[in-house]
Order: C-alpha cells, then structure tokens, then sequence
C-alpha cells in the first residue's frame, strides 16, 4: 500500500513538474511567436489594414487579426456567420471545450433558414456569466460586427472576394483597463494562444463547410 502511495506521489510530482516546465517554456518563449499567434493566416496588409468595427473600439490593448483563404464566393459563406452564436448554429470549433464553460455551442453542418435574419442590436449571451455580444453592423456578404455590452471587446469579420474564392478575416479587438498586471499576464499567455486554437479551428471549420457547399452548387444541374 505505501509503494503505492509513493509511486502516485512520484507520479504526480513528476506531471506538476513537466506542466511547470512546459509553462515555463511558453511565457519564456512567447514574446518570440506572439505576433504569429495574433495573425494566424493573415497577410500583413490584413493584419495593419482598418477593417469595418475598429471605429468602435479605438484603443484596444489587445487586437487578433485572423484568416483565411475559402474556395467559395462570399454568399456561400455570409450564412454560416450569420446562424452563429449559443444555442444557435454554434461556433464551428471544439463544442467541448466551448460547453465546459457552458456555452451552449452545438456546431451546426448545414445552413439554418431560420437563422439567417440579422438585425443591429440582434444579442447572443456566452454563457449565464459571459458578455453580451450585439450587432453593431453588418453589410450582407461582407462584413459583420458584434461589440459587447461594456464596449470593451468588438468582433468583426470580414469576407473579401479574391481570385479562386475569398478572404474570412475575424479581427477582435479587446480593452482591458483597469485589468491588474496578473490579469494582463494570464491574458497574454494563457488566452491569446488558448484563442488561437479556438479560432483557428472555427475558421478552418467555416472554410470546409462553405467549400462543401460550393460543391454542391457547382454540381447542381
């Protein structure tokens, strides 16, 4: 029974250990890939361009400038943006991380008709303790923008036509005053890379689900 105990003892120590020496890692490492982690798949041009929603939030501390290329038209994309949001069409991401945290995300692989009404001020709550999202503006097929309530994150995507099909970019932009140094520490190096696996998951998601509809158009007789 005692080498039991030990042997648990040793185990854990030796997982608190290796995760202490992968945390320390990243927040050394971090610095090095920071501007990579906040524009995944974005040129240059698209990630210090204005984009529609900045206007909103002028002096973000953090901004995440995302995207990626869909062989699609902006129409066979706009409704998948559209139906998004909790107890909607989801977030085309991992649900189960996004419902740990009860966020009622259930990803939808086909288009809602229900779902494909916007209107300014249109709401969606993250979960019963998460900000309130609305939309703040929208021009169909190209752009839509949810600001929360507090006005302290805006979300805006993007859809660009360009040769072969177009451009999803997913820009956020986050303020964070009155937020305390270990806040804005836990933010830069838990979050931010945590939000890049989020988002790049849902983008990639969009992307296959708008190709595969594409498909479908094109093969229609």
């Amino acid at each position: 029974m005692r080498r039991s105990l030990v042997t648990v003892a040793a185990a854990a120590t030796m997982t608190v250990a290796a995760a202490a020496t992968v945390a320390g890692i990243e927040v050394a490492s971090y610095p090095r890939w920071r501007r990579w982690c906040l524009t995944w798949g974005a040129t240059s041009d698209e990630a210090s361009g204005a984009l529609p929603g900045d206007e909103l939030l002028t002096r973000p501390q953090i901004v995440t400038t995302r995207a990626v290329t869909i062989e699609a038209a902006p129409d066979a994309i706009w409704p998948w943006l559209v139906q998004m949001g909790p107890g909607r069409g989801g977030a085309y991401t991992f649900d189960w991380i996004e419902n740990l945290f009860g966020l009622n995300m259930h990803s939808a692989n086909g288009i809602l008709p229900g779902l494909q009404h916007v209107e300014i001020g249109d709401a969606q709550r993250l979960g019963k303790r998460g900000p309130t999202l609305r939309v703040a503006a929208f021009d169909p097929q190209s752009s839509l923008v949810l600001r929360a309530d507090d006005g302290n994150w805006v979300w805006a995507f993007v859809i660009r036509p360009v040769a072969g099909g177009s451009r999803l970019i997913s820009r956020n932009r986050i303020e964070l005053a009155g937020a305390s140094s270990l806040a804005r520490a836990l933010y830069s190096y838990v979050m931010e890379p945590g939000s890049l696996v989020m988002e790049r998951k849902m983008l990639l998601g969009i992307k296959q689900r708008a190709e595969r509809r594409a498909d479908l158009v094109d093969l229609a007789p």
